[in-house]
């Protein structure tokens, strides 16, 4: 009954629109042979602006196919459609039933805890209509954008009996030469306490297509390619509980990535891996971003084609940055004081939230939460709090664990929580990408909206645009982020390398919980980033609650310059801007927020950098504010006024692994 409700309340205006253009579109004589997808004369769909094209055909044995094109020349070749049910093959042997006219597809909405608070959608649309030889219906809806193309699979016909998937054969085959910038997904059941996969490994940057992935579990959403000049970002959206999370497969034999399926311990207990339903059934999107970097990093269409939320974004939904003890104190100081004492930093910061982590239950308790929520309330900040999501799938001991298993349990706790005056809550250590452990997210956001909760996943999955389905998610980790650097110099050395892969492929869509920036030290640890490096990513990574890593006596001894800028720099951005990088060197964004413009970027090399910054598609003019490394090492800043000139060049020196900030009034 809640998979119907659900349905109903989110999917089901997609659902109506997926079926409806192929009502009365059987081929009809007049129409033309384009139209037939046949091989030598293939069905297509170009972009608004006529520069990308995807070609729909029908090999000689009924089997789907497809091509991408970028201003006629190729970047996916001809790849692979269709998928693999209990009861039909949608692989081969179909006959074309219909072939929709290509129409333009409109959407505009507002999000709060993207890159872009407003969006418009424009696309031109078509579906082909495939049968199997028993009668099987399956639809095929492409919708091509500006920046690129996206497809997903419909059955529309109706049955109440549970239909299952065991393979998607969809794929994607790139040309000979191609490079590509993928992250290895972990074994699952691996890692600390089994938590694994965590969508929290290193990202190889410029390898080979065909290369097997590490683990031999297959290669994460977002995956980055480049032929010749042409970059490539393959991900997917519209995730909903009747779909598993998949990824790429280990294996790419001639460089063509297959869509593959979580290990069968990814699973919430005794609940399904592969995908299941009833029908009709709509599948997640494909997604292809084709274009240079620019468009990568600008491109908003995981978000677009993500399911719309069931209401429209309101006043409860509230972005800001917080506080929080745990990256480079530990678990042992999740005490009554030293929360206290960070809620009294958040305050002086101007910031809206503090985050009491993991053991909060044992080492404060209930009743002192309560007071550390009423004293934040005092000081206009607002109490987060920690809990494990497990469960069998792994044996991480830290609590509160177990509570929001079932949703007797789940709902208990979060009218507690809501009688506390707790503001939300981040939840850690999922299980994988199964379908059911799919489903089991979707429970925890659907219960929590009711009580206001802001939710933040950790150990979790690629959200894959759940933050515009639920409003109140606000972020989610799925990324090697800061905590990593704490544990280990390895991972200290490869940071600046790192975090200049995440502007191109994890932060592209998705709010990401990398918690940023330590400006003082980290114990045990030589940190490899200037402090500058720090300060930057609050631009450069989007979250829709900012958690920063760094502690009050690090922040103290901070230039108060720098401490005004992270009181003020934006909760919610207006626009982004790529101006310049390159995955795995370094990247220079623009973001506007609060009425201003902020540059920021961050130099991923050991070695000085020499940049001359082009703003000419920026706004501004006159003087900014720039913020970057000063001469004596560890917390140096220097401050300056910068001019620009009348074409709008900025030149700019950037030390090794250092970085800058520039706002613009």
């Amino acid at each position: 009954m809640r998979t119907l409700i659900r349905l109903l309340s989110l999917g089901c205006a997609s659902l109506l629109l997926a079926l409806a253009p192929t009502a009365g579109c059987r081929l009809h004589p007049k129409e033309s042979m384009e139209s037939t997808g046949t091989a030598d004369r293939p069905a297509r769909v170009t972009s608004p602006d006529q520069r990308v094209t995807v070609e729909f055909h029908l090999t000689a044995d009924g089997a789907p196919r497809y091509t991408v094109r970028l201003d006629g020349r190729t970047v996916i070749e001809e790849s692979r459609l269709g998928l693999v049910r209990n009861d039909a093959d949608f692989t081969s042997h179909l006959r074309l039933v219909s072939a929709s006219r290509v129409e333009r597809v409109r959407d505009s909405y507002e999000i709060l805890t993207a890159k872009r608070r407003h969006n418009t959608y424009v696309a031109n649309r078509r579906v082909y209509r495939l049968e199997t030889t028993n009668g099987a219906l399956m639809d095929i809806v492409f919708q091509v954008s500006n920046d690129g193309a996206a497809f997903r699979y419909v059955f529309p016909q109706t049955n109440a009996s549970v239909h299952r998937i065991s393979e998607e054969v969809s794929s994607f085959r790139f040309p000979a030469g191609t490079r590509a910038w993928l992250q290895p997904m972990a074994v699952a059941g691996t890692g600390f306490a089994g938590t694994n996969p965590s969508y929290e490994e290193y990202y190889q940057m410029d390898i080979p297509t065909g290369t097997p992935s590490t683990f031999g579990a297959g290669w994460v959403f977002p995956a980055l390619f480049c032929t010749g000049n042409t970059w490539i970002l393959l991900s997917e959206t519209a995730l909903d509980r009747n779909y598993c999370g998949s990824r790429l497969r280990s294996e790419s034999p001639g460089g063509e990535y297959q869509i593959g399926f979580p290990d069968p311990r990814e699973v919430f207990p005794g609940g399904p891996v592969n995908p299941e339903s009833s029908l009709p059934w709509l599948t997640p999107w494909r997604l292809i971003v084709v274009g240079s970097l620019a468009t990568i990093v600008e491109s908003t269409l995981g978000i677009d084609l993500a399911t719309p939320p069931s209401k429209s974004v309101g006043a409860d939904i509230n972005p800001g940055k917080a506080s929080w003890s745990w990256p480079l104190l530990g678990d042992g100081q999740t005490t009554y004081d030293v929360q206290k004492r960070f809620i009294d930093y958040a305050a002086d910061m101007r910031w809206e939230y503090c985050l009491i982590d993991a053991l909060w239950d044992k080492q404060i308790g209930y009743e002192r939460l309560k007071e550390l929520v009423d004293y934040g309330r005092s000081r206009n900040v607002r109490i987060l709090v920690w809990y494990n999501s497990a469960g069998s799938w792994n044996t991480s001991p830290q609590t509160p664990r177990n509570l929001l298993l079932t949703r007797e349990s789940r709902l208990a706790e979060f009218q507690r929580l809501k009688e506390l005056g707790v503001a939300g809550l981040k939840i850690d250590f999922f299980g994988g990408d199964g379908q059911s452990m799919i489903a089991y997210y979707h429970d925890i956001m659907e219960d929590a909206a009711p009580f206001g909760f802001h939710l933040n996943f950790h150990g979790a999955t690629l959200p894959r645009g759940w933050h515009r389905t639920y409003p109140h998610l606000m972020t989610v980790e799925a990324v090697r982020g800061l905590e990593f650097i704490t544990f280990d110099q390895r991972n200290a050395n490869r940071a600046p390398a790192h975090c200049t892969m995440l502007p191109f492929t994890r932060n592209v869509f998705d709010p990401m919980d990398f918690t940023p920036m330590v400006l003082d030290r980290i114990q045990r640890v030589q940190r490899r980033t200037t402090s500058a490096f720090e300060l930057a990513l609050a631009v450069l990574f989007t979250s829709g609650i900012q958690h920063y890593a760094e502690i009050p006596s690090g922040m103290a001894k901070a230039p108060d310059y720098v401490r005004d800028f992270l009181r003020t720099v934006p909760d919610i951005w207006d626009d982004v801007r790529f101006i310049d990088g390159y995955p795995g060197r370094f990247v220079v964004l623009a973001r506007k927020g609060g009425g201003r413009w902020y540059v920021s970027g961050i130099n991923g090399e050991p070695s000085e950098k020499q940049w001359l910054l082009d703003l000419s598609k920026l706004p501004v003019r006159g003087t900014g504010t720039l913020i970057t490394d000063g001469p004596d090492g560890n917390l140096s800043f220097h401050r300056e006024t910068v001019r620009l000139s009348n074409d709008r060049k900025l030149p700019i020196t950037v030390k090794p692994n250092g970085g800058f900030v520039i706002q613009f009034d």
